[in-house]
């Protein structure tokens, strides 16, 4: 009997693979929009890529006010020059001077934002605000404090700036709202993209933040293009000396 049920099961083997399997053919595709492609004149900063918009949006207030952001490539090219000086707009190419000043608010990020720019860059304005602060030799010394064994600390004049590397000291000559004053007085407000949650009031919807990051951003992409020598002497020249730190280039 055993025989007979694995010669039953052989033969209903060969018929399941006698069956022809069935041909999958390919779905038609879906017609999209029209892509710009590399030989568009229209640069990817000022377009949206089409395959990153929804049919409809997913956001109450999409029929709020529109605040105006600029798209005016020369109005940027005048904010460059006057935080990197005389032919500052041409340090950075095309397309990172636009991404460093595009908040991630602005477009919901689909046309780039300048989160990464900006840590980078802010590591660098730390770095060099501690060097700073450390160079400093105008710190006083703390030899009055007598030692109850009546012994002498080691003192070299390399050292006495260390007085000065406090983390207190330091955020406060680097505070979010100097920053933004700095900020300010190189109309970087007129050239930012970003999105604020409430137009009506910027200081509420953070504009302190995207105008420090602006700076920061600023930084991190003349590092990434130009090297670190020449981000750091920009952060030493442009953001850290209005600030108040006598650097030592």
């Amino acid at each position: 009997m055993a025989l007979n049920l694995s010669i039953r099961a052989v033969r209903s083997a060969r018929a399941v693979r006698s069956v022809p399997r069935p041909v999958s053919t390919l779905l038609p595709c879906r017609t999209y929009a029209t892509i710009p492609t590399a030989e568009s004149k229209e640069p990817r900063w000022s377009y949206t890529p089409p395959r990153t918009k929804a049919p409809f949006s997913l956001h109450n207030n999409a029929q709020g006010p529109k605040f105006h952001v600029n798209s005016d490539p020369a109005l940027l090219d005048k904010f460059y020059t006057r935080l990197l000086g005389q032919d500052g707009d041409k340090m950075l190419s095309d397309e990172v001077k636009w991404l460093a000043v595009t908040h991630k608010s602005f477009d919901q990020g689909r046309r780039g934002f300048n989160d990464r720019l900006a840590f980078l860059g802010k590591q660098i304005v730390q770095l060099q605000a501690s060097l700073a602060l450390v160079q400093n030799s105008t710190a006083t010394s703390s030899s009055s404090s007598r030692d109850a064994h009546d012994r002498e600390p080691f003192s070299h004049p390399a050292l006495n700036g260390l007085q000065n590397l406090s983390p207190r000291t330091k955020n406060a000559l680097t505070d979010r709202k100097k920053l933004a004053e700095l900020a300010r007085t190189y109309e970087t407000e007129k050239i930012i993209r970003w999105n604020p949650r409430l137009p009506e009031n910027l200081h509420e919807s953070g504009i302190e933040l995207v105008l420090a990051q602006t700076l920061y951003s600023v930084i991190g992409a003349i590092s990434l293009e130009k090297g670190g020598h020449i981000a750091n002497k920009v952060a030493q020249e442009r953001i850290l000396e209005p600030l108040g730190f006598k650097t030592v280039l």
